[in-house]
């Protein structure tokens, strides 16, 4: 069981129902901050946008700044929230809400975020911290998938490539935090090399990292929309390139359905932009896969895959749901 915090300080809850009322969400990115205030029966209710600020005292400035701005527009008083959730990349302990390794972010050492924030925000103060990742599938399962859904993948497609999971309802974080790293299975036998050490990595081939290497933007357009752009006006070359990324990132996903069995694999992350294309290119690769496997075709791959809504900030959402304890 995991524990929330208040003030700063680790508990443990007695049962895990959401909290009703307000809370916020704030998820911290490498270049922006992105927030939400949700109201009571969940829907947004505001937004709020910024630039981040690295280091821990640049966190805390980040959470306590997109609160403010988010209570005082819509008049609902701080003391009055439920909960604030905050996304982080990097190893991130949600029992002490601690933050390592989020150089992205500007935080190299055992930072323990929820305390500092709490303690910002003020006496009482209800602070959550997750991985951006899994905040990212709890706001895609609430906004994407019927709530219903219990099994569920958030696969992020930007400068690298993870997964957030939901299964049976529940967070999969792994023993030692790791679960959804699926950028660096080996998808090519002695492939590219890649950043970790190994060869022929799925992020090597299904990232924007991997377009950018590929098919390098010659007007400083976004790598993806330059190269489909390309592909869609005959470039025999580029459709070369589209393609195999296509196949990389069906690749992604026929990992997460096979070792997971999820219901929906939403994709989401700088890549996703890309929007309708993005999405029937990889569906037409699972169909074409499936023709040939009468066991793929009965698991209906291509039914599975979503794109992340491009006006709804998942991850905070997520992150505010996290904040009024709507995960485990």
């Amino acid at each position: 069981m995991d524990a929330t915090t208040l003030g700063g300080n680790p508990v443990v809850p007695t049962a895990h129902v959401p909290r009703p009322g307000w809370s916020v969400g704030v998820d911290i990115g490498g270049t922006k901050v992105l927030a939400v205030l949700l109201d009571p029966d969940g829907r947004v209710a505001r937004t709020h946008r910024a630039t981040t600020a690295r280091g821990p005292d640049g966190l805390v400035e980040a959470v306590t700044t997109s609160v403010h701005a988010l209570v005082d527009a819509h008049g609902v008083p701080v003391d009055a929230l439920v909960g604030t959730g905050i996304g982080v990349p990097g190893v991130v302990d949600p029992v002490t809400g601690t933050v390592e390794h989020a150089v992205n972010v500007g935080v190299t050492h055992p930072f323990p975020l929820a305390a500092a924030a709490a303690a910002a925000l003020g006496a009482g103060a209800r602070v959550r911290v997750e991985n951006d990742l899994n905040v990212a599938v709890l706001g895609a399962a609430h906004t994407v998938a019927p709530r219903s859904t219990r099994d569920l993948a958030f696969l992020a497609l930007g400068t690298g490539v993870a997964a957030g999971l939901l299964l049976d309802g529940t967070l999969r974080r792994g023993s030692h935090r790791a679960a959804g790293e699926v950028g660096h299975l080996t998808l090519v036998p002695d492939g590219l090399p890649c950043k970790c050490g190994q060869r022929g990595c799925v992020e090597q081939y299904a990232s924007g990292s991997a377009l950018d290497a590929a098919w390098p933007s010659p007007d400083g357009r976004p790598a993806p929309l330059a190269l489909f752009e390309a592909a869609d006006a005959g470039d025999a070359r580029a459709v070369a390139v589209r393609d195999r990324f296509l196949w990389a990132v069906a690749g992604a996903v026929r990992i997460l359905v096979l070792t997971c069995d999820v219901d929906h694999v939403v994709i989401g992350g700088g890549v996703s932009g890309l929007g309708e294309p993005l999405l029937a290119g990889v569906r037409a690769q699972l169909a074409r896969e499936a023709a040939a496997s009468p066991f793929l075709a009965s698991l209906a791959l291509a039914e599975r895959v979503h794109l992340a809504p491009r006006d709804v900030p998942v991850g905070a959402v997520g992150a505010a749901l996290a904040g009024r304890e709507e995960s485990v």
